[in-house]
């Protein structure tokens, strides 16, 4: 029980009312996914998305403050998932690299509306002025530092060539990941997106690896 302002006694928000609050949250991300998707930032409209959950327009203010936080809040939520669940823990080889990065491909290869998305605002925050731009650049960044980290490892160890520059294979995997994917958007049934990352990464790897080897057999 709690206190209110008048003085008299009323009840505490139960645990219901929290998951309610919890699982809306949820939906309305969900649904600004496919929004993002479709139209971009600009285009979308915080209406159109509350109707699509069911709810007004304020009701979806009441979780977001904005349109801008709401894209802020898509967006880290699929970076903590993906990084949680791809980027955990450092990768020991440069070949556990790149199978933790054919994994996060396969991943995303069941996820069309998040990926879609992603190249759809990728592309607009090309605008220093766009609300995910600050976002963006941040995103390659850290993926080129974990990568670069990863690879300068295997560096040391011997597992890649010594003259090999980590940061310009980092860059080069980031653009090729997103390439593909860009061209797996567009005809996602007759684009090999997986296969094609896969046929990349045993290349490189044979290319840099001082054993001349590539992806695992089982990878």
């Amino acid at each position: 029980m709690e206190r209110t302002e008048s003085g008299s006694v009323g009840k505490r928000p139960g645990r219901g009312t929290y998951a309610v609050g919890d699982e809306r949250r949820l939906r309305i991300l969900d649904a600004a996914v496919e929004h993002f998707a479709q139209w971009g930032f600009h285009a979308s409209s915080l209406a159109r998305i509350a109707k699509d959950v069911g709810i007004t327009q304020g009701g979806l203010l009441h979780h977001f403050r904005s349109k801008e936080d709401l894209l802020v809040q898509v967006l880290e939520r699929t970076e903590q998932h993906d990084k949680e669940r791809f980027f955990a823990n450092e990768y020991g080889t440069a070949a556990e690299c790149y199978v933790g990065l054919l994994r996060l491909k396969q991943y995303n290869a069941e996820r069309l509306g998040r990926t879609r998305m992603f190249n759809v605002l990728a592309a607009e925050a090309g605008d220093p002025g766009h609300p995910a731009h600050a976002y963006f650049v941040r995103r390659y960044r850290e993926l080129t530092d974990v990568m670069s980290a990863s690879l300068q490892h295997a560096v040391d160890s011997g597992e890649l060539r010594a003259d090999t520059d980590v940061v310009a294979v980092a860059q080069e995997t980031a653009a090729v990941m997103d390439g593909l994917q860009l061209q797996w958007v567009l005809d996602p049934k007759g684009f090999d997106m997986v296969g094609r990352f896969r046929q990349y990464a045993d290349r490189l790897l044979r290319a840099i690896t001082t054993a001349g080897t590539g992806l695992p057999g089982d990878a």
